[in-house]
């Protein structure tokens, strides 16, 4: 069963979202499914990356290296989740 979700996200980074997400002939919503599954069902600390979020990594502009990015992400997550 399908069930709708309200998120609070930039206006801005929805717009790169989902333009990202249409480029690559996905959904966001599909992405952001991927992604949560990948967190529900890791067994390691770190969570792996979907392969749909792996192929758009990157593709939005944040002004920040990727490796930066992902460590600041990985950071907020292990936090988040303490």
């Amino acid at each position: 069963m399908d069930t709708k979700l309200t998120l609070r996200i930039d206006d801005k980074l929805i717009r790169q979202a989902k333009e990202a997400a249409r480029s690559k002939g996905v959904s966001l919503s599909r992405i952001v499914e991927d992604y949560f599954r990948s967190l529900a069902v890791r067994k390691e600390k770190e969570a792996p990356e979907s392969p749909v979020l792996s192929e758009i990594s990157g593709v939005l502009s944040t002004g920040m290296g990727t490796r930066r990015l992902q460590a600041e992400y990985r950071k907020h997550l292990q936090e988040k989740y303490r």
